[in-house]
């Protein structure tokens, strides 16, 4: 499979130089030029498959000319460890659960990939994985590329939003990652990853990449899950069935749409957003205006530029009939968004985290309509664990939730390498007293 940038026909390129370069000369962002059908696959696994035997006999087909059997096979076995689980709740509604990893994310399966095809494809090449790192983002990173041969991990975070990162995976302790603080925002940390990579000059010099979704590698692994989902399920349909996605930089929404242009029969996909429903007037066919940011108690959610907003344009762009008949938005606020927390607990005596439950009360709200098939079936993405949410949890469900250990050591905090100002030519050079 070759890719291409959103913004221009540039030359197409394989998915090695997509993931080793993830930004394209016109600053646009890497999309797949051709649909690659897997159907063929589906029709030899079920729900005996494993994640990791899904992961292997697919990516060689996904990536062609980069990842062999051999290769995808050491991929698979070096990124998972873990595996979705697909909890089904009743007859309408079944839960993906993708917090099984080491950090309790969904995050972890497309980073942890990304990390294992990154050792797997750069021989004996040395590179700088360069990210902008939210709470979660960054210790799912630390974990993943630790110790990786020839990789080299800059995480750049705004003042007092990271916890978790283990010290002794740091340069200054004989490691590989340096987290360096920045005077500003997010969206500042954002800027800089973008300028440094098309700082070509320098990102030559450090074979730089990102570990953001603006990465293919990073977002593609997120396609695996789907199709796990769809082979663990597909003999117990007996209608229709469509996937609620939480939706905030909306890289899920585009991954579950990349496995349906893979050949995956799925009928459609929730968008599920909260109060920021930044996506909502566009999906139905309205012109993208960003809104002023609202923040809500599922905080992952609270984007008002999408990150994969040109993936989605551009998916838009290429098939609005398929995104007018077959993705669904729903807006859901904070009060619906605890009565859900509450109602599952309730009638499951299941702990679900707030992202999940805009998912879970999102697909109530769309399936509820009468014009919708009854013999349907959702399939909800858990995408935190309950754990990392226990205090709002315990609050609604007025019961406590267990905190494991793991989970417990993601709230300890680090020192940075280095704390700058948004500055490229700062961070450049504080980059590079580390070598």
């Amino acid at each position: 499979m070759d890719f291409r940038s959103t913004k221009s026909m540039l030359p197409l390129v394989s998915y090695r130089d997509a993931v080793l370069n993830c930004l394209p000369d016109d600053e646009g962002l890497y999309v797949p030029n051709q649909a690659i059908d897997l159907r063929q696959l589906f029709n030899t696994m079920d729900e005996k498959t494993t994640f990791k035997e899904l992961v292997a006999a697919v990516t060689p087909q996904l990536f062609e000319g980069c990842l062999d059997v051999v290769s995808a096979s050491k991929v698979a076995e070096s990124a998972y460890n873990f595996e979705p689980q697909l909890v089904k709740l009743d007859e309408e509604f079944s839960l993906l659960n993708l917090y099984n990893g080491p950090t309790g994310i969904f995050k972890d399966f497309g980073i942890a990939f990304l990390s294992a095809v990154l050792e797997e494809i750069i021989g004996n090449t040395e590179i700088m994985i360069l990210s902008a790192a939210s709470p979660d983002t960054g210790v799912s990173m630390t974990h993943a590329f630790s110790g990786r041969k020839g990789i080299s991990l800059v995480l750049l975070y705004p003042e007092g939003q990271i916890k978790g990162l283990d010290p002794s995976a740091f340069v200054q302790n004989g490691g590989n990652v340096i987290p360096i603080q920045v005077k500003g925002t997010f969206d500042d940390c954002q800027r800089l990853v973008i300028k440094t990579i098309l700082d070509r000059e320098f990102s030559e010099r450090f074979n730089v990449t990102s570990a953001n979704s603006i990465n293919p590698g990073r977002l593609f692994p997120q396609v695996f899950y789907y199709l796990y989902a769809f082979i663990q399920i597909k003999k117990h349909l007996d209608g229709d069935f469509i996937f609620s996605v939480p939706s905030g930089n909306f890289g899920n929404l585009i991954s579950g749409l990349y496995a349906w242009k893979f050949g995956m029969p799925v009928n459609g996909f929730i968008a599920a957003m909260n109060k920021n429903n930044s996506f909502g007037g566009y999906i139905q066919g309205e012109s993208f205006s960003p809104r002023q940011l609202i923040h809500t108690n599922s905080p992952a959610l609270d984007v008002s530029v999408p990150e994969n907003y040109e993936r989605l344009a551009f998916f838009y762009d290429e098939a609005p009939a398929v995104m007018r008949n077959m993705v669904y938005p729903a807006s859901i606020d904070d009060e619906l968004t605890l009565k859900t927390m509450e109602y599952v607990w309730k009638k499951y005596n299941i702990f679900i985290d707030p992202h999940t439950a805009v998912g879970f009360a999102a697909a109530q709200k769309v399936t509820s309509g009468p014009e919708w098939d009854v013999h349907s079936h959702t399939i909800i993405l858990s995408t935190g664990h309950p754990a990392r949410s226990a205090g709002l949890i315990g609050k609604t469900a007025g019961k406590a939730v267990d905190i494991p250990p793991y989970i417990s050591e993601l709230q300890k905090t680090c020192n940075p390498v280095a704390i700058i100002p948004p500055q490229l030519d700062v961070f450049e050079n504080a980059v590079a007293s580390c070598f």
